[in-house]
């Protein structure tokens, strides 16, 4: 394996790291204005995910610095066609930090329900602004042959990338679930297991749809596509059964963690061996060999990610063995 594509690869995990880390975080966001009604509940939710959302955000840091300096084409030509998504996308995260440091500063049940509020908005965003970045990336951009962006933001909102977009939204509602399932008991637990659920049918169907969709415009599914399709489906039937079981939350969890590395591994494949596909034009792609570096640069790169990276696991693991078990309200500390 050469080195453009071992950091092809080494992309696809950090991606993927994000999307199970900071995805459940999401999809609790989504939520909490559903399966929490007091306010102690939504304090329980808030804190589920309190100690480890900032560190599960930073994964997406170094994904977008490994894609600026291992594949500076494919940056400008993304960052230039998602210009104004990539600007609605920072400005839901920050308010989402904001909404989460801001709620409890107020006692006031008006001052609270407008953070919440906002703190749900906030983490729908992203969700969909992703999910409909990764179908556009997959269908392909309109692209000159020097690899400048061509089209415009409307041609962003086609029916393949929107259907992604809620494909993701699905997915990491589900995925929240799972995660609260874990973290929470009682009330607020079971009505996390039901979203779970009905997000995990929501899922399956507007899998169907992009799949439909995608055939509709390609006119062929590829075998490797078909056997990480089947691995996704299987995990998520398995998330499905487990987490009706008592006691297999956890299980449930890794299941639906599972099927989103299957679906970024999925999206990998299609895109394999380019980087970016153009629109109607295959022969102005943007490759992974003809957009990488040069040798130097990919070469100190893996060196500085082979220090990083575990050092990156190590503290993250550390963390969540810290915080390990059902959360508990403390009226002084917490969000």
């Amino acid at each position: 394996m050469d080195l453009p594509t071992v950091w092809f690869v080494l992309i696809g995990v950090l991606i993927a790291g994000y999307v199970v880390l900071d995805g459940f975080d999401l999809g609790a966001g989504i939520l909490h204005l559903f399966v929490a009604r007091t306010d102690r509940e939504r304090r329980t939710v808030l804190n589920s995910i309190g100690p480890v959302w900032d560190g599960n955000e930073v994964w997406l840091l170094p994904a977008g610095g490994a894609l600026f300096a291992a594949f500076p084409i494919v940056y400008a030509t993304v960052f230039s066609g998602f210009y104004l998504a990539l600007i609605v996308l920072l400005l839901a995260l920050i308010i989402r930090a904001v909404s989460l440091e801001f709620r409890s500063r107020e006692a006031s049940p008006a001052w609270r329900r407008a953070w919440d509020t906002a703190f749900a908005i906030s983490s729908f965003l992203p969700a969909l602004l992703l999910g409909v970045a990764i179908g556009n990336v997959v269908r392909g951009l309109p692209m000159e042959a020097s690899g400048d962006y061509t089209g415009g933001l409307l041609g962003l909102l086609n029916p393949f990338s929107l259907t992604v977009g809620l494909l993701s939204v699905a997915l990491l509602t589900a995925h929240g679930g799972a995660w609260l399932a874990i973290k929470t008991t009682g009330d607020v637990q079971a009505r996390a297991k039901v979203a779970a659920r009905w997000a995990w049918l929501a899922a399956l169907v507007v899998w169907g749809v992009a799949g439909g969709i995608r055939f509709l415009e390609v006119g062929e599914l590829e075998v490797g596509s078909l056997a990480i399709g089947l691995v996704f489906l299987v995990a998520t039937v398995g998330f499905r059964l487990l987490l009706g079981r008592p006691g297999r939350e956890a299980t449930a969890f890794l299941a639906s963690a599972l099927s989103l590395i299957a679906l970024i591994g999925l999206v990998g494949s299609v895109l394999y061996p380019n980087m970016v596909p153009a629109l109607g034009e295959p022969s102005r792609s943007l490759t992974i060999a003809g957009a990488a570096s040069s040798e130097l640069t990919l070469s100190v790169m893996l060196v500085i990610a082979l220090i990083g990276m575990p050092l990156v696991i190590a503290y993250t693991a550390v963390i969540y063995w810290h915080f390990r078990g059902k959360t508990a309200v403390d009226e002084e500390h917490g969000y």
